[in-house]
């Protein structure tokens, strides 16, 4: 019996062995990613789960924990700042990474420092006036460059033949200090290129009509507004959620479209073409050869544009990998080489642009938040090959210096 035994407990010791050879060790830290849910911003969403492909998942023994909020964040601000604060009870937890940051993430930010100094802070697209996410203890803020595609967006319209220039949002994103100082710069923009400048409201989806009734909305109205402003009128929709509706309702009665507002050839694109992207998820350069096939045989070609990448992805992925080398020792937080090296990773050949954000009011330069842009690229119309695209060098134009001095009104 004691030899069957003693065999026995070999062979359990021989299997505990041999079945922990092929496992992964546990990550020595965590980065919780933050983001918000399939309906409201996939992108963002996708960048996480990239991540997690990549660095595996906390529940798993990986480094990533990524958590949603809720798309009715605006009545439900407590519960999301609570949820990026209880991140910071994890021991192992060296870094969070919000995107988009949502109103409430500087006081989220305020709780982790005092709770947690050691947590590196990273926002993507900060919802909050560049001041206060700024002063939240935020070490790297990373936002679309508003003021250059105040400029560019009108500039690219005007390359494409656009006389008109519609701006649909409603008032919540109108209180926020970056999408309003933009509209102003469209404004101006469009009276110096020689476009006729007009303003939509569209309904909030985080109102009580919710993001259903909002795209219905759209929906309705987009027919009419072609009809009244015409065919050769540029169309630009501040919410993420309306922008598929909107693409889907030009395709079929005209109109131009630059870029949406976080530009991604995801972004509204597949639900208004119809078209399934599963087998090209993450290969970004197959997802817009794909779109663009579906724009080009709707009749889109030379009149709907993206950016070749998704900035929503690119700044959850990014931002994660950021942190990740910061606290590798691999980069710098305040390095803005090191934040586009590891941006690039996740948009390999793209060309971006960017600086850090300067106040309007005071000419302070911020060190903590940065702009950034891609060059447009316009689906179809080549003059080579109509079916294939171009890019427009958004990012290789010299912007007025007064466009930087334009300020909310």
């Amino acid at each position: 019996m004691r030899k069957f035994a003693k065999t026995a407990l070999f062979i359990a010791l021989a299997l505990v062995l041999v079945s922990g050879l092929g496992a992964a060790p546990a990550a020595k830290y965590h980065i919780g990613v933050v983001t918000g849910t399939v309906s409201q911003s996939e992108d963002d969403l996708r960048g996480a789960e990239a991540l997690i492909k990549a660095y595996g998942d906390v529940k798993s023994g990986g480094m990533i924990q990524h958590i949603t909020y809720p798309d009715d964040f605006m009545s439900q601000q407590e519960t999301f700042i609570s949820s990026v604060v209880s991140l910071a009870d994890d021991k192992l937890m060296k870094a969070i990474v919000i995107n988009q940051a949502i109103p409430g993430s500087a006081e989220a930010f305020k709780r982790v420092k005092a709770k947690r100094p050691d947590i590196l802070l990273f926002a993507g697209e900060a919802h909050e006036d560049p001041l206060v996410i700024q002063g939240s203890g935020a070490d790297m803020i990373v936002s679309n460059d508003f003021v250059s595609r105040g400029y560019t967006i009108i500039w690219a319209a005007k390359q494409l033949g656009a006389k008109k220039f519609v701006h649909i949002s409603f008032p919540r994103h109108m209180s926020y200090e970056t999408l309003s100082r933009r509209n102003e710069i469209f404004k101006v923009a469009c009276k110096d290129l020689g476009l006729e400048y007009y303003f939509e409201t569209a309904p909030d989806p985080t109102s009580d009509v919710k993001m259903a009734g909002a795209q219905q909305f759209i929906m309705e109205k987009t027919p009419q507004w072609v009809q009244k402003y015409g065919k050769d009128t540029a169309f630009f929709c501040t919410n993420d959620g309306e922008t598929e509706p909107l693409l889907r309702q030009m395709l079929a009665y005209g109109g131009i479209f630059i870029e949406a507002d976080l530009p991604s050839p995801l972004m509204g694109y597949p639900g208004a073409l119809g078209i399934d992207l599963s087998a090209e998820m993450g290969n970004f350069p197959a997802i817009l050869k794909k779109v663009e096939s579906a724009v080009v045989a709707k009749g889109g070609a030379g009149r709907f544009g993206t950016w070749a990448f998704s900035y929503g992805f690119t700044v959850s992925a990014g931002l994660g990998e950021f942190a990740k080398n910061v606290i590798d020792g691999k980069a710098k937080k305040d390095s803005l080489k090191d934040l586009f090296t590891a941006l690039g990773k996740y948009t390999p050949g793209a060309k971006w642009n960017g600086a850090y954000y300067v106040d309007a009011s005071t000419g302070v330069r911020a060190k903590n938040q940065v702009l950034v842009y891609m060059d447009t690229y316009i689906m179809g119309g080549s003059k080579a090959d109509k079916s294939k695209g171009y890019f427009l060098p958004t990012t290789s134009q010299k912007i007025p210096e007064k466009y930087f001095l334009i300020k909310n009104k």
